[in-house]
């Protein structure tokens, strides 16, 4: 079976900390970024065997993880793009779940692996 990895994009280290490790406590490797320009050259690079990106909607860096998300899915249709915020979503594009922070370990496992 081929590994399952996951894109965690986010820029509070102790979330993204948080994040990463209870995507690996289940098995999955992950790929961490603090921006949405990190994330792109990862998806440039490894798109192809990514499952799924968990991106805040807020990032360091210019672009935000809405503007990831869409870049993502339009790049990789199938990959699975669960976007979190504090805030209600601005915009959620097509094929994206959204969490509102603090998500449930539960709930965010949920969307990234189903």
């Amino acid at each position: 079976m081929m590994n399952f990895i996951a894109l965690v994009v986010e820029d509070d280290p102790f979330q993204r900390a948080f994040l990463a490790d209870l995507l690996k406590e289940e098995g999955l490797e992950v790929v961490e970024c603090a921006s949405a320009e990190a994330a792109e050259l990862v998806l440039v690079g490894t798109g192809s065997e990514l499952r799924a990106m968990v991106t805040d909607v807020h990032l360091a860096g210019d672009k935000s993880g809405v503007e990831l998300a869409q870049y993502a899915k339009r790049k990789f249709p199938s990959l699975n793009v669960v976007m979190i915020s504090g805030r209600g979503p601005p915009y959620i594009p097509q094929d994206t779940r959204f969490l509102m922070k603090p998500c449930l370990p539960d709930e965010l496992l949920d969307a990234v692996l189903n």
